[in-house]
């Protein structure tokens, strides 16, 4: 594992901060030690990471043993905080660096604690695309907010921050979260609320409803009660861009916070790469917007 971070560290076109920024993670952790909910019959090829194209990009395929990474905000930086990291990756796989490694070691650099989210691809046959993930996301937010106190984390501080596919993931754990859970509680572990707080949504695809497309997709309820969210996209990701203003249109009408910004270029899947456009500058985006709305707290330092 420590060999595998450092390598994504010195990836051409990635990101890197001071060591003195960020921690080291901790050892995954299973979501579902009790047994993955409907798959006990389910047969998959092995799990595996490459990195081919020549893009830099770690993609993992095959995922049927999800797992949580927490990785620590240094003890003097630590705002409380905390942001489950969903990668994207079309449901197919997960571009676990630019959208998820690289993430987190982001988040740490400006105080915030993150757990990088490994949930369950491919897509299952006859369920709906994002049916195990969301029963990944759900479990972690819990378990997250269950061990608030043990991780120094702030249980009413709680994000999801999610890419492409990742990013539908995280619309769908905001939005559904007033609704029965989406797998059998277990008592001794689903004790707290799987809601996040707030989401960040970076190029979130599948928003736009394929029947009517001046509509966001049905399965997403938006209520004045959703949490607040900071949403970023390209025009020219022509086609998840329309969706992104349609959803912040429905917030915009229910009530819930909302900002949204639109980049005249950058196209779909840039993440924490360097493409020399000027959306580069979402993580400054996004760290003033959970700034502004009180999500980082007070640091300890600056």
């Amino acid at each position: 594992m420590k060999a595998f971070a450092t390598a994504l560290l010195v990836s051409a076109g990635m990101f890197t901060f001071s060591p003195m920024l960020i921690s080291a993670p901790q050892e995954a952790i299973p979501l579902w030690p009790e047994g993955v909910p409907g798959e006990a019959d389910l047969k998959l090829m092995p799990e595996s990471q490459e990195a081919k194209n020549n893009d830099g990009i770690w993609r993992v395929s095959n995922v049927s043993n999800p797992t949580m990474t927490v990785y620590p905000a240094p003890a003097d930086k630590n705002t409380g905080a905390a942001v489950v990291v969903c990668p994207g990756g079309g449901y197919s796989i997960l571009a676990i660096s630019h959208e998820g490694t690289d993430v987190c070691e982001w988040l740490n650099s400006i105080g915030v604690n993150a757990i990088l989210l490994k949930y369950r691809v491919p897509r299952r046959e006859g369920l709906e695309k994002h049916h195990a993930p969301l029963q990944d996301v759900q479990r972690t937010i819990s378990l997250v907010r269950q061990r608030a106190a043990e991780w120094k984390i702030d249980p009413d501080r709680i994000g999801v921050l999610g890419f492409s596919a990742g990013g539908h993931l995280a619309t769908m754990a905001l939005t559904t979260a007033k609704e029965p859970r989406t797998y059998p509680a277990n008592p001794g572990i689903d004790t707290v609320s799987c809601q996040p707080n707030f989401a960040v949504l970076v190029y979130p695809a599948y928003l736009q409803d394929d029947a009517d497309p001046k509509k966001i997709s049905p399965e997403i309820k938006v209520t004045k009660d959703t949490p607040p969210v900071f949403m970023v996209i390209a025009h020219g990701d022509k086609r998840f861009a329309p969706g992104n203003a349609l959803f912040y249109l429905a917030l915009a009408e229910a009530g819930p916070s909302a900002e949204l910004h639109i980049f005249a270029k950058g196209g779909h899947g840039f993440g924490m790469k360097k493409i020399g456009e000027e959306v580069e500058s979402w993580p400054t985006l996004a760290r003033n917007w959970m700034r502004t709305m009180g999500f980082l707290g007070e640091t300890k330092s600056e």
